[in-house]
């Protein structure tokens, strides 16, 4: 299995600690935020590597990063120097797919965000289900749901339907950018954007292949820390603890 690591954005939100570093690369705690991710979905001993799929503005800090980690990481530069020329998450995960031929299972994350949790959990409830497979959680909040990925979901956690960003969500299960393709669905993408998914959130491809082929969704069991401004990353400073199991 593969793990796609999407690095590419330029987290304008946190200018200017990011106007020239990666947001992916900022500590937190003892570790960058990647370590704590990489570290962590390493134990499984599922990954045989890692791609992070970073713009050109960055990929030198990943490139140096990765050379100090024990694991097989490749970093994919897209091109793109700006965040109005952005390919989109979409367009980076074909991209990165085309660019390294790659061809197996595929876990796709972003690499902004930290749990307080295991992803060795979500990877065995993915390799149970035998599908393509999404995390879910609650989100009380009518307005964050505006901003999210939505699922409705049947009594077996099999997605009946997906929308991003919708005006009107149907539920308020929200899904974070953490996702896992089967062999046969990380194929579908380009079928996907042919089709007209949308290609700059993540979970757009998901949202069509929903529609194809069974697809699940895990209640997350535990809390997503997602760094989108300066004051939430000082805050997430002061209040992670890292992984509890």
């Amino acid at each position: 299995m593969k793990c796609l690591i999407l690095a590419a954005g330029y987290a304008t939100r946190l200018y200017p600690l990011t106007e020239n570093f990666p947001k992916p690369l900022l500590t937190v705690g003892s570790k960058t935020i990647l370590d704590w991710l990489v570290d962590d979905i390493d134990t499984a001993n599922e990954v045989d590597e890692y791609v992070v799929i970073s713009n050109h503005k960055y990929a030198r800090h990943f490139t140096d990063w990765a050379r100090t980690k024990p694991q097989r990481i490749t970093v994919v530069d897209d091109g793109t120097s700006s965040n109005e020329t952005r390919l989109g998450a979409v367009r980076d995960i074909q991209f990165a797919m085309d660019r390294l031929g790659l061809a197996d299972d595929l876990q796709v994350i972003a690499g902004d965000n930290l749990l307080d949790f295991s992803l060795t959990r979500f990877i065995a409830y993915a390799k149970e289900k035998g599908t393509s497979c999404v995390m879910r959680y609650w989100e009380p909040d009518d307005r964050k749901l505006l901003g999210c990925g939505v699922v409705t979901i049947d009594e077996n956690d099999r997605i009946l339907n997906m929308t991003e960003k919708s005006p009107a969500p149907a539920t308020h299960w929200c899904c974070p950018p953490f996702y896992y393709y089967t062999k046969e669905d990380a194929g579908l993408v380009q079928a996907g954007m042919d089709a007209g998914c949308g290609t700059d959130a993540p979970g757009s491809f998901l949202a069509w292949l929903c529609t194809q082929t069974p697809v699940h969704a895990m209640e997350m069991p535990g809390k997503r820390y997602d760094i989108g401004s300066l004051e939430s990353y000082e805050q997430v400073k002061a209040t992670y603890r890292g992984i509890c199991g």
